[in-house]
């Protein structure tokens, strides 16, 4: 019995020397690891908080670029900061060791360059597009086929809504050729078509008096309306243009009033 005992005592013993170690190792590593996540948390604060007062709306900074690279510089923050985080607790806690990974970046980088050319593609594109300011957030612009305001502009897809109010995801790689209609002054411009029987001198007048009118109460043209005179006959009608220059994505606003008014006018005198 005694015998017995004493054996009991020695697989105490032998079970505290064994997990009193393990416990406090371990506990040392989670430790560890809350330390990491917490402080990978304010580093996600604190770099959003440093991209939004270093990206502000200002004299040097557009406020387009600014919707556009803040986003964007958050989004690259987030990711790297993620990563970092969970080599960093999968190296603590000894599941991962490092080196390897850091040793395997090179072949996966060759993995990516053979196998994902599309997205390397894509990617180098939305950089020059960034660089360039070909265009920003809340610009309107046509790609291809299709046309909207841009609302996101990210290194590998670039979103844009047009006017019914769909959504086109558009790869930055297949984006060859872009039309930009925010960046200057855009340009109004309406066809009027009277019948023959009309003075066509006494219309040119009225047209060019009402533009005038028109012009002194609309702060969104900048120039004209100008009545560029006959452009066009035919046995049905004759056709008079009228052109202005306007503020940015304010043209065809420009041209439905310009129209209101003329055929108001044409109303008033039988035209």
């Amino acid at each position: 019995m005694v015998q017995e005992l004493q054996q009991l005592d020695l697989s105490r013993a032998s079970a505290e020397q064994f997990l009193l170690p393990l416990a406090l190792s371990w506990g040392a590593r989670v430790f560890a690891v809350l330390v990491i996540i917490v402080f990978a948390r304010f580093a996600l604060h604190f770099g959003h908080a440093f991209i939004e007062k270093l990206l502000a709306p200002s004299l040097v900074i557009k406020e387009g670029k600014a919707k556009t690279l803040v986003p964007l510089l958050k989004s690259i923050w987030r990711y790297t900061v993620y990563a970092l985080t969970v080599v960093t607790v999968l190296s603590r806690l000894q599941i991962m060791d490092i080196g390897p990974i850091l040793a395997g970046a090179g072949i996966v980088g060759l993995a990516v360059g053979f196998g994902a050319q599309n997205l390397v593609r894509d990617v180098i594109s939305g950089f020059f597009l960034i660089l360039e300011d070909q265009f920003s957030v809340g610009d309107f612009i046509t790609v291809g086929a299709f046309s909207g305001e841009v609302e996101e502009l990210g290194l590998r897809i670039t979103k844009i809504r047009d006017f019914s109010g769909e959504v086109h995801i558009i790869p930055n790689g297949r984006i060859e050729a872009v039309t930009n209609r925010t960046r200057g002054n855009m340009r109004a411009m309406i066809d009027v078509r009277i019948s023959h029987d009309k003075d066509v001198d006494e219309v040119l007048a009225l047209l060019a008096e009402l533009m005038r009118e028109y012009a002194q109460g609309e702060p969104s043209v900048v120039e004209g309306p100008t009545v560029l005179g006959v452009t066009d006959l035919s046995d049905a009608f004759v056709q008079i243009s009228i052109a202005a220059h306007t503020v940015a994505m304010k043209q065809w606003q420009v041209e439905r009033e310009m129209r209101r008014l003329i055929k108001k006018k044409f109303a008033e005198k039988g035209i």
